[in-house]
């Protein structure tokens, strides 16, 4: 008679220790994080993360995905399969399960979040016949591949994607996942990416890309930091920070961070900024009042609009007038010797709202072509571009930034370089999780 309060006595102990662990476990991190690549061997720079998908037939669970804070959807290498039984997925495939044309998400992402571009096709359903006379409806969305601008479809899926847990110093063998819709699409699809990088992370403001889809305790704030070296790796984090980089083990990289507002653009998930200057040598050129400016993990080099970009090289040619001239290397305009010596130029300035300033030293300003010549690395965009200014991934390198969607606000720590680290000096050792 005893026999039954016994066995609730122990049923509640093991939920209270099993609760108990669980909150340990979800308090002894505060970010998850994951490593970033550059890489070269495309028709421009670009950079992808490691993460680690749901590992149906694959050796390697792991996927490199390039690094894009526009996309409005997460689309990879895959096949979507209505049946997950075991041995229903080819060997060697990542397979996940498919959403259906009827579901409230098809609908939904394809009126609010797929691309809105003249190139795309009609987003037609199509139906399959499965053994014993079922029928099922998958869901076709539109993607752009960032690397040809080009329009594809892909099928809508449930996915999985884990990152490694840390507590600000310590990476752990733990993950914590993300669940979110996510589209799978054909090999075909990556012919023109980087080696081995099989997908698109979508990092934009949308309610489908991976910040929204986090971990509570770590959602709707990431912050990249974008390796200069193809041998070099960089790390992306999720979370509040603390955020720390050799050598200076024992400073939070917040430290180092202004903030400026983040800004909606109508017919965009991306980042937007304003820019009310650009400085040279003290000498401010003006940017119309209430120009956005748009930032791109896509484009490689900051992008301006003509009459922008006129000034900026004329300036920019006066203060650097004693320099040994080279002939142009497109897609830049202005380019220096330096086959006797290096090249050391004044700063530039984007002057921000609040008396904000963001700094590019010459490491971001100035791109070495070849080994005798080195260019202002602006890039002529026309007269008709819009926004006027893209800032891209090369003012990128070695600088922290950090994306709060919460406030709406952008942490950008100029180059950390002048702070004798760097976003190669992250330690991913891992250690073993708390639990």
């Amino acid at each position: 008679m005893y026999l039954i309060p016994q066995l609730f006595i122990i049923v509640l102990a093991f939920i209270s220790f099993e609760h108990e662990a669980i909150i340990t476990y979800a308090q002894s991190y505060t970010s998850v994080v994951a490593p970033v690549h550059k890489h070269v061997d495309a028709a421009k720079p670009l950079y992808s993360v490691q993460i680690t998908t749901f590992p149906v037939n694959v050796q390697d669970p792991r996927e490199n995905f390039l690094i894009d804070i526009d996309a409005p959807l997460i689309w990879h290498e895959c096949i979507v399969q209505w049946n997950m039984h075991p041995g229903s997925c080819p060997s060697n495939t990542r397979c996940t399960s498919s959403v259906s044309c009827e579901e409230y998400e098809c609908t939904h992402v394809r009126t609010s979040y797929t691309y809105k571009n003249p190139s795309c096709p009609p987003e037609t359903n199509i139906s399959t016949t499965m053994p014993g006379n079922w029928i099922y409806c998958t869901c076709p969305v539109n993607v752009v591949n960032p690397v040809t601008g080009s329009c594809g479809q892909a099928f809508l899926n449930y996915d999985e994607f884990y990152l490694n847990t840390r507590d600000g110093r310590n990476v752990f063998t733990g993950l914590s996942g993300a669940f979110p819709n996510a589209a799978c699409a054909p090999s075909s699809s990556f012919a023109s990416f980087p080696a081995n990088v099989t997908g698109v992370m979508g990092f934009s403001s949308s309610s489908y890309a991976l910040p929204f889809n986090m971990y509570y305790l770590v959602r709707n704030t990431f912050a990249i930091c974008l390796p200069s070296k193809p041998s070099s790796t960089g790390v992306l984090f999720f979370g509040p920070g603390p955020y720390y980089l050799l050598p200076q083990s024992n400073v939070d990289v917040r430290s180092y961070l202004s903030y400026t507002p983040l800004l909606k653009h109508p017919d965009s998930f991306g980042y937007y900024i304003n820019v009310n200057s650009i400085v040279i040598k003290k000498r401010s050129i003006e940017i119309p009042t209430n120009t956005a400016t748009k930032l791109s993990t896509i484009d490689p080099y900051t992008t301006l609009r003509t009459d922008i970009y006129n000034r900026i090289i004329r300036r920019f040619s006066m203060v650097t007038k004693r320099l040994r001239p080279a002939k142009p290397v497109a897609p830049f305009n202005l380019c220096y010797n330096t086959s006797t010596t290096g090249l050391k130029v004044p700063d530039i300035d984007f002057s921000l709202p609040d008396g904000k300033k963001w700094t590019l030293s010459t490491t971001n300003s100035i791109k070495q072509v070849t080994s005798e010549v080195a260019c202002l690395a602006f890039v002529d965009g026309g007269a008709t571009i819009e926004p006027p200014i893209v800032i891209g991934t090369f003012q990128f390198e070695d600088n922290f930034l950090e994306f709060d969607l919460e406030n709406s606000t952008l942490g950008f720590s100029s180059s950390l370089l002048r702070k004798q680290t760097s976003c190669a000096n992250f330690n991913f050792t891992l250690i073993k999780s708390p639990l």
